[in-house]
This record gives C-alpha cells, sequence and structure tokens, in this order.
C-alpha cells in the first residue's frame, strides 16, 4: 500500500469527497480527530501486518518432504519451462523448440490416442452420444455396461475405494487370459495411475521392525517415484545395482550384497522390481525372475512388481514373464509368498497419461492386512472415473469379429512398431557417438546411455556445484533445447555418468533431436578436451 494512500482514507472514496459529504454534518474538527483516527489505525494494522511471521517455515514443516527429490520433474524441467517461455517471448535461442525427452509422456510428444479408448470415453462422458449413429456398436456397448456399473448412472459419482466392480472383474479376466491362471477380481485395486496404487501398497510397510527403520529394495538405476516415496515416507532404500555389462541384469550376488549392508541400519521388507526396466530399458528372463523370487523368498521380502510397460517390447528374443506367473509356476513354498503387480493406462500403446488410471493385484496377502490395505483407500474415497473407464477399454478391447477389431488392431500395432524402430534408432545413434555406450533398448521407453567425460569438463561442473552429468544435461539444453535427466537423478555405479532420455518423440522429430545431440556432443568434447 502506498504512503499517500495511508495518509488518506479519501482515496478510497474519490478525491472529490468532501468533508461534509463524507462525515455529514460534523464539524472540521471533529472530522479531523475522525481522520487521525482512522489513517492511526491503518498504520497500526500495517504495522502488525510487517511483523507477521508465516506459521509454516523450513523449520517446522515435515522434513522428509524436505529431503524427497523426483528427478524426472526436477531442475532441468525447470529450466526448459521457463526456455520455452522466452521463446514464446521472442527470445533468440539456437533452436525453435523444447523436445522434452525427459518423461514418458506419450501424447505431448506427438502420439495420436487410440480411436476406440476415445470413443467409449466420449460415450461415457457424454451418454447422449449413445443415440449417434457415428459411434460403433462395440464401444456403445462397453459405454452402456461402464455407466450401468456407476451410481445414478453416471460417471461422476463416487465409485467404490477399489474401483467400480465391473471394471475390476474386467482387470481379472485380463490377467487371467495372460498369465493362464486365475484370478480374484476382489484381489484388483484401481487407482489413479500406478504411482498411486504402489504409494498405497508402501505404506503397508511404514512399521518399524526391533526399534529399526524399515527398509525397501530398488533397483540403481531406478524410477524417482520410489526414491521420493520412501524420503517421504521416512523409510530405508537399499539399492541394488542392475549390471549394466549385461543388458542391465540383475544378478544374486549384488542381491546378497545389497542386503546384507542394509540390515547394518534397517530391516528390509520388500523389493522392488521394474520389468520392462525404467531408465534401463531391459526385460528380465524367467531364469532371472525365478532367482529374485527364491531370493525374495529366504529373506522374507514382499515383492513389488512394477509391470507398467508389459506391452513395450521391441527385442525378437524378450519376452515379458508376469512374476505372478512364474511364482505360481514354481510352486510351494513360492506361490504363496505375498506380492504387488502394477499397471497402467499410461503407457504401453495408449499413453494415456494424464487420465490417471492404473491397478494393483494384491496376491496372498493376509485377510485382516487385506482389510487395513482396503481401509486406508478409503480415506481418497475413489479415483477418478475416467482413468478407471480408460483401464476398463485397455484390458477390454475390442473384440475379433466386432466392428471396432480391425481398427483397433491396426493402431495398437503401428504405435508399438513405430516405438520398436525408434528404440534401434536411439541406441544405435548413441552408440556412434564418442565415448558413448548404450546397450539396445529391450523394452519400456527410455535409454540410459553412458557416456565419458572429459576431465576439464568434470571440473567445470564442480566449479559450478553441479554433478558432472547434470552439468553436461544442462549445457544440451541451453544449446539444442533437448532436455534430458541426468543419471544422478536415478542412481548410477560411482564414477560413471549417465542420462535418461526417452524414445518417444515421433520418427522425424526423433531424427532431428539425435542430429543435433550428436552435433552438440562433438562441440562440447572440442570445448573441455
Amino acid at each position: 500500500m502506498s504512503s499517500s494512500r495511508l495518509l488518506s482514507p479519501f482515496h478510497r472514496y474519490g478525491k472529490s469527497a468532501s468533508f461534509r459529504s463524507f462525515h455529514g454534518q460534523k464539524s472540521a474538527v471533529s472530522v479531523g480527530r475522525s481522520v487521525r483516527s482512522l489513517v492511526g489505525k491503518e498504520n497500526r494494522n500495517i504495522r502488525a501486518m510487517s511483523s507477521h511471521q508465516p506459521f509454516l517455515n523450513l523449520d517446522n514443516i515435515n522434513p522428509n518432504v524436505k529431503v524427497m527429490e523426483y528427478a524426472v520433474r526436477g531442475p532441468l524441467v525447470i529450466r526448459a519451462g521457463e526456455i520455452e517461455k522466452e521463446l514464446e517471448k521472442g527470445a533468440k535461442k539456437p533452436f525453435n523448440e523444447v523436445i522434452k525427452a525427459n518423461i514418458g509422456d506419450c501424447h505431448a510428444m506427438g502420439q495420436q490416442p487410440i480411436t476406440f479408448i476415445r470413443q467409449v470415453l466420449a460415450l461415457v462422458s457424454y451418454p447422449k452420444l449413445l443415440d449417434d449413429k457415428n459411434f460403433p456398436e462395440d464401444a456403445k456397448e462397453r459405454a452402456r455396461t461402464l455407466l450401468e456399473g456407476c451410481r445414478g448412472g453416471s460417471m461422476g459419482s463416487y465409485t467404490d475405494s477399489p474401483g467400480i466392480e465391473v471394471i475390476r472383474k474386467h482387470v481379472a479376466q485380463y490377467i487371467e487370459k495372460r498369465d493362464g491362471i486365475p484370478c480374484d477380481w476382489q484381489n484388483i485395486v484401481i487407482g489413479g495411475g500406478a504411482s498411486d496404487c504402489i504409494k498405497n501398497v508402501l505404506k503397508l510397510l511404514i512399521c518399524p521392525i526391533n526399534a529399526k527403520q524399515p527398509g525397501v529394495m530398488i533397483p540403481i538405476p531406478q524410477y524417482p517415484l520410489y526414491s521420493a516415496s520412501l524420503a517421504e515416507f521416512n523409510m530405508a532404500q537399499v539399492g541394488y545395482y542392475l549390471d549394466e555389462s549385461k543388458h542391465w541384469g540383475l544378478t544374486v550376488d549384488e542381491l546378497e550384497r545389497s542386503v546384507s549392508e542394509a540390515k547394518k541400519y534397517c530391516v528390509p521388507r520388500a523389493i522392488v522390481i521394474i520389468n520392462p526396466g525404467n531408465p534401463t530399458g531391459q526385460v528380465l528372463t524367467k531364469q532371472n525372475i525365478e532367482q529374485i523370487i527364491k531370493f525374495a523368498y529366504k529373506e522374507k521380502l514382499v515383492i513389488l512388481a512394477d509391470e507398467v510397460y508389459q506391452h513395450n517390447i521391441y527385442d525378437p528374443n524378450s519376452k515379458f514373464h508376469s512374476f505372478k506367473k512364474v511364482m505360481t509356476e514354481m510352486g510351494e513354498p513360492y506361490n504363496k509368498m505375498e506380492l504387488a503387480s502394477f499397471m497402467s493406462a499410461s503407457k504401453g500403446f495408449m499413453g494415456e497419461c494424464g487420465l490417471r488410471g492404473g491397478y494393483a493385484e494384491v496376491v496372498n496377502m493376509q485377510a485382516d492386512v487385506k482389510a487395513m490395505y482396503l481401509k486406508a483407500i478409503t480415506a481418497m474415497l475413489c479415483s477418478t472415473t475416467l482413468g478407471q473407464a480408460c483401464l476398463d477399454v485397455i484390458v477390454n478391447p475390442p473384440r475379433e469379429g466386432e466392428p471396432s477389431y480391425q481398427q483397433f488392431v491396426k493402431e495398437k500395432t503401428e504405435v508399438l512398431e513405430s516405438l520398436k524402430l525408434r528404440a534401434k534408432m536411439v541406441a544405435d545413434t548413441f552408440n556412434s557417438m564418442e565415448g558413448f555406450s548404450c546397450n539396445p533398448v529391450q523394452g519400456a521407453m527410455y535409454a540410459f546411455p553412458q557416456f565419458k567425460l572429459p576431465a576439464k569438463a568434470v571440473e567445470a561442473a564442480r566449479a559450478k556445484g553441479q554433478a558432472p552429468d547434470a552439468f553436461y544435461a544442462f549445457e544440451l539444453l541451453e544449446s539444442t533445447g533437448i532436455c534430458v535427466v541426468p543419471g544422478s537423478g536415478f542412481g548410477q555405479q560411482p564414477g560413471t555418468y549417465h542420462f535418461r532420455t526417452t524414445i518417444l518423440p515421433q520418427t522425424d522429430k526423433l531424427k532431428d533431436m539425435l542430429n543435433n545431440f550428436s552435433k552438440f556432443h562433438a562441440g562440447f568434447l572440442k570445448k573441455y578436451s
């Protein structure tokens, strides 16, 4: 507030206000006293306001929130957003757009929605379209089934906390068809994306054991959801390294090393497996999965199987094996182990990230524990109904003989074949660059190449107080507009440098991106060699 406003209350009523019109029949002296009283009161209020200290500060908020980090949306992404704003205002850069290769956001990178998914979503959102002859009958049939499962026949109503019953049943049927093993629909819980489902299961493990902090084993490199969630929940992160020399495979020796060291400061309670891998793009063999299950049984660990990329397999010699199927086929005692597996509408061929649909299947969870799990979920009422509807279409797609079948299969195949082509393009390009090595992208949506940095670049990074791979990524962003995530945000072997990039930019844009990347790298080496 300006000083002139503090000195004269008439400013609030217009400069033409007179003493008489403002105060009626009062004398000038009386009015003067009133003005001084009002100004004094207002000044006292301002002084009181200026001395107020916020009730929340960095010393009294949840300390776990302060330590959690989420590299996928970290400082580089913030800077990328600033650069976009600068470009919009006409700033001159060596590039015309920012390419956000930092996150697996399919549609943002140009992937077109699957027609059948959007048709069903349109119908359930606006049921009057059920009378529109432009919509195929199988889409209408799906929509009617979903609306019948909603209270009041509306997607705007609350659902049961674990999700709409008919969708949970369709998810169970999908899993049965995938694995050839029975699936109880009451073991299915639908959430706001796989991330929501994962965090709900992790919360069950927040309990000290023998006065020790609970720990969760996670792969290194890992998807930062896990490190961020463990920090938020004040749980110990127990990292085990994937073997880059073996296509990011997993060795029992490394698991043994990791759990042995962790027992000194925490009680490991669960092991997270990401298959296909994020950020590493590997697909685990059945033999590797069996080894992990045996290790988890020996160490009494709950298995958390992050299987959101199960549709994204590009290597002809690789195949997706669900942990549930392998565990069941191994027989007793392994088929009695506790397992939670996760799937999402965000990835695969559908890429519906923003709709936030995902599921967890909990297997062999003790009845009273499951009751507590379901009770905890009720606090959030239910996940978004459109996300649930999207998930339903994914697990219950058009069947052969239905009107939408051919178009659906064509669109799905085109997306996955294009991703397969781009996966090869990315790995081949990085392997052609000096100082780079990149494992084949067998699945998922990312490459995680390793690169060597000149000593001068490492020194320059340290002088700026940055991790060397972050320094490289910032220079890449400022020079080319390409935004990637430094490997230090995912974890990596000490002394190595990586970054994660998606393979999601459409083919032509990806060619340009990789060409610009290659030119940048050559210039970077020249600058710092």
